[in-house]
């Protein structure tokens, strides 16, 4: 690992001290070789002082011995028909499986224990259809499990719920999750299922709003398969209902768990209900972290060199690309507006995140800006990336005599010879620091 590594995951502990993560394991994550991993992981997350509820579902198991007793299960995820035969094959799974997780956490030195703080009701006839054993959480309880959290214990949920009668339904491990995130107002849900949640033209889609995951949802129903759908749906209502972050995550990949929760972009698909990721201008305390970021490209002379007082001399100039509070790119625009030109500086985005369209946002941002402040060109200076301006941008090649008079003397004694681009911009449209 590298120190940077180090300071990057630091910089997120202070935000996650003491607040709950509902952790989502489906059955068949539970029962892959990776899943010993995850019990590490947790490990990590609670060295941090993070709280930590796991909830885990149970359909690989239930399909698993219904075969080998020659059942033939109504459903297996609870969110169909539960007859009694398939109940009772749910019950002695998820106690199965619920003993093997709690083996787990013990070799991991994580005190545990099994919470039934699911009440749950019928889901009763839909369509006309009585689904029998089949539940809804009715409420949860979150004086149980606040005990068990303020003891530094992790509370195992199973999907079973119980009524005050003392009977007993299959829930989806899903809408569990849910419920508990929502009662004890977490700050996360991670779902770890068995592959990538969501994937379009063959990537992986990283980042989801509320309502591009909820349009999302309707677009591909009955194309998205069951699970990936499920966790939409899921994760788009927590969201909807104050839950910041929901992390859909692929449980069979190493350190998924880890690399999501401690990376600005992580490695799953993420569902947010806030400001992650925004352009926003610098401030007087992000100075330093942008004379980091910008520095190896100063020193590659791809970026002219910027002292402290420089960037404070122009503050206002200057904007951030931050994605979950750490600075990746930056841009800076620069007006003439006796040439009603604007210059775009600084351009820069940090090689961690080069590839992913975040200069190209940052030019079409400027121009905007230009734009909305009256400039009819926009122009950039370069020596070594003047045909990404020209490739991505649409900038042209013209004469250093096509730059203000002001700037012009700036070129003249700088000795670095750069290309000059430009490019006309059309009138202001949006709104840039909404962009």
């Amino acid at each position: 690992m590298k120190v940077s590594d180090l300071r990057g995951i630091l910089t997120y502990v202070p935000r996650f001290r003491e607040k709950i993560f509902v952790i989502a394991v489906d059955g068949e994550i539970a029962a892959s070789p990776n899943f010993g991993n995850i019990l590490l992981d947790l490990a990590v997350l609670r060295s941090l002082s993070v709280k930590v509820i796991l909830v885990h579902g149970a359909a690989f198991q239930i399909e698993k011995l219904a075969t080998a007793r020659g059942v033939k299960p109504t459903n297996s995820d609870g969110t169909g028909i539960t007859d009694e035969a398939t109940l009772q094959v749910s019950l002695d799974a998820a106690t199965t499986l619920m003993n093997e997780i709690m083996q787990g956490l013990t070799s991991v030195d994580l005190r545990a224990a099994y919470a039934n703080a699911v009440i749950a009701h019928p889901a009763g006839i839909l369509g006309g259809v009585d689904f029998l054993h089949t539940g809804k959480v009715e409420r949860v309880d979150t004086k149980l499990l606040q005990l068990l959290l303020n003891e530094g214990v992790i509370p195992v949920v199973p999907p079973i719920g119980f009524d005050g009668e003392g009977r007993t339904f299959r829930v989806n491990s899903d809408a569990i999750a849910v419920e508990i995130a929502e009662a004890l107002q977490a700050m996360k849900i991670i779902y770890l299922g068995a592959r990538d949640a969501v994937v379009a033209n063959g990537e992986l889609v990283r980042q989801l709003s509320i309502a591009e995951a909820e349009d999302l949802v309707k677009k591909r129903r009955g194309q998205v398969d069951v699970i990936s759908l499920s966790k939409l749906e899921h994760g788009a209502r927590a969201c909807r209902n104050g839950i910041a972050r929901v992390h859909l995550l692929n449980g069979n990949v190493d350190e998924a768990l880890l690399a999501e929760v401690f990376s600005p972009e992580g490695v799953g698909t993420m569902i947010y209900s806030n400001d992650y990721q925004q352009i926003r201008r610098v401030f007087k305390k992000d100075v330093r972290a942008l004379l980091i970021l910008i520095r190896s490209s100063i020193e590659h002379a791809e970026l002219v060199k910027r002292t402290r007082a420089d960037l404070i001399a122009q503050l206002d100039d200057y904007w951030v690309l931050e994605i979950d509070r750490q600075l990746v790119a930056c841009v800076a625009v620069h007006d003439y507006p006796e040439a009603q030109k604007s210059e775009l500086a600084c351009l820069y985005v940090a090689k961690s995140h080069e590839g992913q369209g975040f200069g190209r946002k940052l030019m079409a941002f400027a121009e905007q800006l230009a734009a909305q402040r009256g400039m009819k060109h926009i122009f950039a200076l370069s020596t070594q990336a003047f045909n990404y301006f020209q490739q991505k941008g649409g900038y042209t090649e013209v004469s250093p005599d096509e730059l203000p008079p002001e700037r012009r003397k700036k070129y003249d004694t700088s000795g670095r010879n750069s290309k000059v681009l430009q490019r006309a911009i059309a009138a202001a449209v949006v709104d840039p620091a909404r962009a």
